[in-house]
């Protein structure tokens, strides 16, 4: 039978709330909902009824207002014109709060590691690893895992995400040493072929090697957070994308707990955001990911999901990595990883409307065939 996920910590709210306190505006949210293309998104443009997407074909003309009072959270929807009026008559300090956020939202994003943002991206996964949850062992030889990085190119993808540590739940760590013998040489053999690679690490010293090898982002899932690593993510001029975890990957699915998973997560990725514009890395450099499956069970996945274009309103490009991954099973009737094929273009077609701009997936023909006819079904 299939589960039901109500947000779990929110309380819907008639009507936008009146009056907030001005040390309530950095709980205040904006996340945009549905969205709308072609001829639909330019009339609601033109009409001051609707805003732009994160500078993407895609405009959205209705929004929910999330906020934090008294230990609670609280949810009102509105279409965008009433927002609008609404923050303005609440006086400056919201108008200028929730101005800035609606800026953020909408403003075009600037290239990320030589890609442009205006239009989604597909990430294929290179996994030069024994015990990755999916195809550990497939890739695991160098010569392997060049090839596999080459064909996932021809089918479709635009960069590629290469990892030599598996972070599945409980998982152990791997030494750096090990880590920098399998990737490198991949990452090396990629980006003389022209690939736009990422390095799928956590050490500091990885991603040092990794640049040094041809990578051009790292793919971070502890935010940068390990020893070393903000400061040598910094140094090496590289993109990055930074992730949210709660825990680490052998702990991570142990109970796990959030007063409101999709503002929590928020937050923390805004901290990381600002951490790094503290260490002299540069919006244009930056890219978020929520880290479904990573410290978070199925409520808290649907919850994200559900609010997945609130976190353009951290202004930089946003990446989804849900492919093959074990809620979709739970969801269905329990099906293994390389069963999950349906499921995992279910939630990448789901983040295309959300304006995602990177998708992390293992099947790459099939994914770049489903946002092809997305792609035409939205008339972009």
């Amino acid at each position: 039978m299939m589960q039901a996920f109500p947000h779990p910590a929110v309380n819907a709210s008639p009507a936008l709330p009146r009056g907030l306190p001005l040390e309530s505006l950095a709980g205040l949210y904006v996340a945009p909902l549905g969205s709308l293309s072609s001829s639909s998104a330019a009339a609601a443009l033109a009409a001051g009824q609707g805003w732009s997407l994160a500078g993407s074909p895609l405009a959205f003309s209705l929004c929910a207002l999330l906020w934090r009072e008294g230990g609670a959270v609280w949810e009102a929807v509105a279409p965008f014109a009433e927002l609008l009026d609404w923050s303005e008559a609440e006086g400056e300090a919201v108008a200028r709060h929730v101005g800035g956020l609606l800026q953020r939202l909408g403003a075009p994003r600037p290239a990320f590691a030589g890609l442009a943002m205006d239009r989604p991206h597909i990430m294929g996964i290179v996994n030069v690893t024994p015990d990755s949850f999916s195809d550990g062992g497939r890739y695991a030889e160098t010569g392997q895992a060049v090839a596999h990085g080459l064909a996932l190119l021809e089918a479709g993808a635009t960069l590629l995400d290469v990892g030599g540590e598996s972070t599945r739940p409980g998982s152990a760590e791997v030494a750096p040493d090990e880590e920098i013998r399998r990737v490198v040489p991949v990452i090396r053999a990629l980006a003389e072929q022209g690939a736009v690679v990422s390095v799928d690490t956590r050490h500091a010293e990885v991603m040092t090697a990794a640049v040094a090898a041809g990578a051009a982002i790292i793919n971070d899932i502890a935010g940068l957070e390990g020893p070393g690593a903000l400061a040598a993510a910094a140094q090496s001029g590289a993109a990055v994308i930074l992730m949210h975890m709660r825990g680490d990957p052998r702990h991570m699915q142990q109970d796990p707990r959030y007063g409101c998973a999709p503002l929590d997560v928020y937050d923390y990725l805004a901290g990381r955001v600002a951490a790094c514009r503290a260490a002299g890395i540069a919006d244009q450099r930056l890219a978020v990911d929520p880290g479904i499956g990573f410290g978070k069970t199925d409520a808290h996945n649907m919850a994200i999901l559900a609010r997945l274009a609130l976190y353009h309103g951290l202004g930089v490009p946003l990446l989804l990595g849900v492919s093959r991954k074990s809620f979709i099973g739970r969801l269905s009737r329990g099906e293994p990883p390389l069963q999950r094929l349906a499921g995992s273009l279910a939630v990448a077609q789901a983040g295309w409307e959300a304006g995602v701009q990177m998708t992390r997936v293992h099947d790459v023909a099939e994914t770049a065939q489903a946002l092809a006819v997305w792609r035409a079904l939205r008339g972009f």
